[in-house]
């Protein structure tokens, strides 16, 4: 995955493509500031979360630009999430995500919301980056309740 990111940099160079080229640096100064925090090498499952919690601040961002009435900003910001979102696994359609959880359901057969915990544990590692886990959330508290 790194070896990727830092292909695309390259190209990005290349192509003098500035839009993608400052995303993509954005992402690498997460991703060493990550791996000098750890002190090791990120797995690529390591780089899926940084990449995930770089398009959810991008997500906010673009929400407090549009309150501000920043919409040049809110583009700029959608255009990054677009080029962010190419690091990360294929999405898993609803139909999918609903299928995981049904099979957490019938594994774990849980009783009330303590049971929550016990869920997410079980669905966190099939689903993190593949779908949104505000959906996964909220479709486990319906069933529950």
């Amino acid at each position: 995955m790194k070896e990727r990111i830092l292909e695309d940099l390259k190209n990005a160079m290349k192509n003098q493509d500035k839009e993608t080229l400052s995303t993509i640096r954005m992402l690498k100064g997460a991703l060493q500031l990550e791996e000098i925090n750890k002190k090791q090498e990120l797995t690529d499952d390591e780089i899926i979360t940084i990449v995930g919690k770089q398009i959810k601040t991008r997500k906010e961002s673009i929400l407090e630009f549009e309150k501000a009435g920043r919409t040049d900003l809110a583009d700029k910001t959608k255009a990054e999430i677009v080029i962010l979102e190419k690091y990360l696994p294929e999405k898993l359609s609803l139909e999918e995500a609903n299928k995981i959880i049904d099979e957490a359901f019938d594994k774990i057969k849980p009783t009330s919301m303590k049971d929550m915990k016990d869920l997410m544990a079980y669905i966190n590692p099939l689903v993190k980056g593949k779908a949104d886990m505000g959906y996964v959330s909220k479709s486990i508290k319906d069933r529950l309740n």
